[in-house]
């Protein structure tokens, strides 16, 4: 080990003690007679002095530190001198008195500082993050990101569920937002599709007899970017067998309780509210109500059920699915699907919290008859849709239980839960509007051999 201890860690009990330290030089005072540095890491920050007839060569070397240098310096544990003490830091009562130190990699002069306030464009702490991700505000949000999988994955554990993984490249299935294509070089003319969401492989999960998934899953959609959109993002995604709609309300109440509780000390009132989508739209004239005046509340979630099953779309003159082609419509709707769409009801249902959607779901179509009726109504015919999905009315015939499943946008929950106004900041390495990477440069051009080799030619270049 190159430290005994981090930087977030010493306290007045620990004086006398000989320690290591390692991490990056925050800040550097040079007093005259006595150097000063904050010396940090991802726990803290922890005060190191030189002083130059107890440093030795520690402190002549230690005049040519600058900030964002890696070092590893060893010393005595000392309580601070009174007046200086800092009552913000856990480490505020000590300081470590410099006896050796190491420079383990210089650093160049960061384009903005490391704190806190910055007045910068969001581009350049985009193109630096590795930079701005050691400010403690942005660094926080991954902390909190990772709190939330941490909950989340004992919630559900706990509860009988089984965290599996689908495949990320896929067959394209075409139906709401574009899809982004992967070029097969082992299959010239075809592509693969990254996936909108796992919705066709977790069903097929439940005619396995999983009954009980879930995955934090990465998702793609090629679309327009806004504040609360990226091209790629993650969502917690489940699916259960022989359930109704009330088993989901109940697994998600509780989770966003427990999630609220764990990370914000807040108790949520449980269950939350429902509203059927007719009565939103005519009272709020959206399917996102934000109730938080209403219901006298930083945060309302409420649920939005009984949406139509179908919405017309004018241009191209036909019914398309209000949210996709796997839900199921209600029992008694069976005998109107035909001859009176606009009057179905969909067992869907919408999780909305502070006006924004934070997860979507249904109770799903298992039976390959019924499926095949919604394709023909929203004007897929029978070979296409054996073509798109025949593997899953294929698995249908096989025995497919009831099932039901949800659909959370981590991204978006983190981003209230942060107090961020935008997911880019609860991001590791977010894109831009543009769906550019100012960090890697993506997407970028290919040399010729690269496109050979997948038998495709560009038609025109677009200057970026």
């Amino acid at each position: 080990m190159l430290r005994t201890h981090t930087c977030g860690e010493l306290t007045i009990n620990d004086v006398g003690k000989e320690v290591t330290l390692c991490g990056w030089v925050a800040t550097r005072r040079d007093h005259g007679k006595l150097i000063f540095i904050d010396l940090r890491d991802r726990y803290g920050l922890t005060q190191v002095v030189f002083i130059p007839k107890e440093s030795g060569e520690a402190y002549k070397t230690a005049q040519d530190l600058r900030n964002e240098f890696v070092i590893k310096v060893s010393g005595i544990v000392n309580p601070r001198p009174k007046g200086t003490i800092n009552p913000k830091l856990k480490t505020g009562e000590v300081e470590i008195l410099a006896k050796s130190f190491e420079i383990l990699n210089p650093s160049l002069t960061p384009p903005f500082e490391i704190q806190e306030d910055l007045d910068i464009t969001e581009e350049m702490r985009l193109k630096y993050r590795y930079l701005d991700l050691r400010r403690k505000r942005v660094f926080n949000n991954f902390i909190l990101r990772h709190n939330l999988y941490r909950i989340t994955r004992n919630y559900l554990n706990e509860r009988g569920f089984i965290e599996s993984e689908t495949p990320i490249l896929t067959k394209s299935t075409p139906e709401g937002a574009r899809d982004y294509l992967v070029p097969s070089r082992v299959n010239p003319g075809q592509f693969y599709a990254l996936p909108q969401s796992p919705q066709l492989f977790k069903q097929i999960l439940m005619v396995a007899g999983i009954e009980k998934y879930y995955q934090i899953a990465k998702c793609f959609r090629d679309e327009d970017l806004r504040a609360d959109r990226q091209p790629e993002f993650t969502q917690l995604d489940l699916e259960m067998s022989f359930i109704n709609e009330e088993d989901i309300f109940s697994l998600s109440e509780n989770l966003m309780q427990l999630i609220f509780k764990e990370l914000k000390g807040i108790d949520l009132k449980i269950p939350f509210p429902r509203i059927k989508y007719s009565e939103a739209m005519s009272k709020y004239g959206c399917d996102k109500p934000d109730l938080r005046k209403e219901l006298n509340t930083e945060f309302a979630f409420t649920w939005v059920i009984d949406f139509p099953l179908f919405k017309y779309n004018t241009e191209e003159k036909r019914w398309e699915s209000e949210h996709h082609p796997f839900t199921s419509p209600r029992e008694e709707d069976l005998d109107i699907l035909e001859k009176s769409p606009d009057k179905v009801i969909s067992r869907s249902y919408d999780l909305v919290l502070n006006g924004a959607e934070m997860g979507s779901g249904s109770i799903r179509i298992h039976n390959q008859q019924l499926q095949e009726r919604i394709f023909k109504i929203i004007g897929i015919a029978q070979e296409d849709a054996r073509r798109r999905f025949g593997f899953l009315l294929e698995a249908f015939q096989f025995g497919a239980p009831p099932h039901g499943g949800v659909a959370f946008g981590l991204d978006r929950l983190l981003a209230i839960l942060a107090g961020e106004a935008s997911i880019r900041e609860v991001i590791t390495f977010p894109k831009t509007q543009a769906a550019f990477c100012p960090l890697t440069g993506a997407p970028s051009d290919v040399d010729e051999r690269q496109l050979k080799e997948l038998n495709l030619t560009i038609s025109k270049k677009k200057e970026r």
